[in-house]
């Protein structure tokens, strides 16, 4: 049976939707409002709104320091905007 035939759709004719990937993050500042003894941090973001965040494996294996008061630069996570990753400690 030949493609002549049938009639085939390039795409739908309604908006086209592009949804985040697992690689996409939404990168914001920050300033570490208190550290948490399992290694996790609460962040006060530019925008007023407070985030829990952990430390990126790159700061941890070289023992970047973060304390309460420094300003860093994080990754939201796409899929839950309240959790992030620690990824630079400004000096």
């Amino acid at each position: 049976m030949s493609s002549a035939g049938r009639f085939v759709a390039d795409r739908p004719a309604g908006p086209i939707w592009r949804f985040m990937s697992k690689e996409d993050s939404i990168e914001v500042t920050g300033t570490v409002l208190e550290k948490f003894p399992s290694g996790m941090f609460s962040v006060q973001l530019e925008h007023d709104r407070k985030v829990l965040a952990h430390l990126a494996g790159r700061l941890r294996r070289n023992r970047i320091r973060v304390l309460a008061g420094d300003k860093v630069t994080m990754e939201l996570s796409p899929y839950d905007l309240t959790k992030g990753r620690i990824t630079f400690r400004h000096r």
